[in-house]
């Protein structure tokens, strides 16, 4: 399989760390993608060496984590993660340790982590150390915590919402004992920052099995501490697909209308954001009634599709097909408000009308009228229409 230059960098600095009498190896997620031949995305390393030894082997490195001995070596071009094997102390508030110990043994790091896919290592040599039956797991397609689950989702509780995540991803489902595990502890996803249950949402609403993953959110009852109808609105999701997590907002957002400033509220979405949804949510109710060229000219192709898409997955019966969006979009006499052939000097000199709000309603009038196709992109001709069509019905 085809690795990302990450990975072969991450080679090196291993390298460097084992000739400076040190272990060091691939871990997380990137060997299980790596194992599932996924895209390998970050790519992290642990090692035995201590933060501070780690900045001895290297000339260039950024101390991003240095609390939990996280350091970002710059040395081979790019930027890897090296991280000290570590043991995490006791979690009060089931979101973070209370402290962290650094330890040489990879065993001892590898068992903190959350699921068994999770929790293999890499070596140089290309050996994979599998201590907890990750391999064994992904051949299985499961999600299996680490040791006790109830202890794993009372050290973190977002990591239920990851459980969630995975399955939406990989199409994964979840061991029976981890599963029941989630639905006791459910309601500690309360104690996590909405910040955090967004970023998770995000990359559910992009992932390949979002209807499985919904499913699996409402077995294990984490949808009841989320805002959202779930359950009411589950098979509205059946054929969803995004590439961006803000489609999902959206699609979230249309169906819960009522709740849209508390979907904007609970999972901190950005103005970005929120104005976007605004846009595809109103371009679905025009839809409804038939868009107008007016439509097409004011709303980006992005949003049109979107809201286009919102109305296939509601099973609203459409008289064209996607690829007709485009089409008449680029077909529109105007493209821009500024190619139109005439501004408001024009209108000044063409009536003895004081300025006042008179003239961005003409000038809406003359975009209309243009893209309806009443009158050519002409200054003459628009002129003539100012004259003896606008002023008069004025």
């Amino acid at each position: 399989m085809n690795v990302k230059k990450e990975w072969h960098v991450a080679l090196r600095v291993i390298d460097k760390i084992e000739k400076s009498g040190f272990e060091a190896v691939i871990v997380g997620g990137a060997v299980r993608d790596y194992l599932l031949q996924r895209p390998v995305n970050d790519v992290d390393v642990a090692t035995n060496a201590l933060p501070t030894e780690i900045k001895g082997i290297f000339t260039s490195t950024v101390d991003v984590g240095i609390e939990h001995g996280t350091v970002l070596v710059l040395d081979e071009g790019e930027p890897i993660e090296v991280t000290t094997y570590r043991t995490d102390g006791t979690y009060s508030d089931y979101r973070r340790p209370e402290e962290v110990a650094f330890v040489r043994n990879l065993e001892d790091d590898l068992q903190r982590r959350d699921f068994t896919i999770n929790a293999m290592a890499f070596t140089k040599e290309g050996k994979i150390i599998d201590l907890f039956g990750g391999k064994e797991d992904i051949d299985k397609k499961l999600i299996r915590a680490v040791g006790n689950p109830n202890v794993r989702f009372r050290e973190d509780a977002l990591r239920m919402l990851r459980a969630i995540r995975f399955c939406a991803q990989l199409g994964f489902s979840i061991e029976e004992e981890t599963l029941k595990a989630i639905q006791v502890d459910s309601d500690l996803i309360d104690f996590i920052a909405n910040e955090r249950i967004s970023m998770e949402l995000a990359k559910i609403w992009k992932s390949k099995y979002v209807y499985y993953g919904l499913q699996t959110l409402i077995e294990t009852n984490l949808s009841k501490f989320l805002v959202g109808q779930f359950a009411e609105q589950l098979e509205h999701w059946r054929i969803f697909k995004a590439g961006k997590p803000v489609v999902g907002w959206a699609y979230l957002c249309l169906l819960n209308r009522q709740e849209f400033q508390n979907i904007a509220d609970f999972y901190r979405l950005s103005n970005r954001e929120k104005t976007y949804i605004r846009k595809v949510l109103n371009a679905f109710d025009a839809l409804r009634q038939n868009w107008t060229a007016m439509d097409y000219f004011t709303n980006e192709l992005e949003v049109l599709e979107t809201a286009y898409d919102f109305a296939r997955w509601q099973n609203i019966g459409l008289p064209f097909k996607k690829e007709k969006i485009r089409e008449i979009k680029n077909n529109l006499p105007l493209q821009a408000i500024d190619q139109l052939a005439i501004n408001g000097n024009h209108l000044m000199s063409w009536t003895t009308r004081k300025k006042g709000p008179w003239i961005k309603v003409a000038l809406d009038a003359a975009t209309i009228a243009v893209l309806n196709g009443y009158v050519e992109n002409d200054e003459e001709k628009l002129k003539e229409w100012f004259i003896n069509d606008f002023i008069n019905e004025g």
